[in-house]
């Protein structure tokens, strides 16, 4: 299975560099001088004319060897504040979970602009974070607040 997993994500790597969104870093990781196709590293940025605007959002995306029938691991780092990502900075996404929405023909690119849209448009119904959840649900000034607030901790590399 392992050559299954590697094939398609060297081939996501080229068709990601000859086609991302605007603002957008994913490139596997390299440790001395060695690629590791299993785990990228990415940059989301917040969406224009949004709370989240004007940060870039560090994420890593971790394949396992069953990638594409199991889909990524996602995670920000930990304590990132949003109701749809845990305490550890794993995002809750269905794309993301092999029991609802994940299909094996799910890219790289539509995962990523999948959780950049998620970052904007929360889903209360699944909370994975009870601050984030509790402020978006009942006080959304200071919930705003603390978006702003995170914005400005990642700025542009």
């Amino acid at each position: 299975m392992s050559g299954i997993a590697r094939g398609r994500l060297a081939e996501e790597r080229k068709v990601w560099r000859k086609d991302r969104p605007h603002g957008f870093v994913a490139r596997p990781e390299t440790v001395d001088g060695a690629v590791n196709l299993l785990r990228w590293e990415c940059s989301i940025p917040g969406r224009k004319d949004t709370l989240w605007a004007g940060g870039f959002y560090p994420l890593t995306m971790e394949f396992s060897e069953d990638y594409p029938s199991k889909p990524p691991k996602c995670k920000f780092p930990q304590g990132f504040f949003h109701p749809n990502i845990y305490p550890s900075g794993t995002v809750c996404l269905s794309i993301l979970n092999e029991d609802e929405g994940w299909r094996p023909s799910i890219t790289v690119k539509q995962i990523l602009m999948g959780i950049q849209d998620l970052l904007d448009s929360p889903n209360p119904a699944s909370p994975a974070q009870s601050e984030a959840y509790m402020l978006f649900t009942n006080d959304r000034a200071d919930y705003d607040r603390k978006v702003k607030e995170q914005s400005l901790r990642y700025p542009a590399l």
